[in-house]
């Protein structure tokens, strides 16, 4: 019984001959560039896009940084000129040893 299913199925699955293939059924064709085309071009603009983005955060962030640093001079000036306020004068007119 096992011979006879197996030789059943050995004439049942005929072996595969090679044919012509259709070159226009295994291309991409114009569909397929024309779509791969818009894909590259997406793919430029976001890119493009998010280089934008990244210098002008970058700008902004030196630009802040500078604003930082200036405010952070100023309160040094204001705290500098507070402390000159303060210093009683009549220290300068004594001598060093008293």
């Amino acid at each position: 019984m096992h011979h006879a299913l197996a030789a059943l199925h050995a004439a049942a699955t005929p072996t595969p001959t090679p044919t012509q293939v259709d070159p226009e059924l295994v291309t991409p064709g114009v569909w397929g560039f024309v779509i791969t085309a818009l894909v590259a071009l997406a793919v430029v603009f976001l890119v493009w896009d998010m280089m934008r983005r990244i210098r002008r955060g970058r700008v902004r962030s030196d630009i802040r940084e500078e604003l930082d640093a200036q405010e952070q001079a100023a309160h040094a000036v204001e705290a500098t000129v507070a402390d000159d306020q303060n210093v009683d004068p009549r220290d300068d007119e004594r001598p060093a040893g008293r």
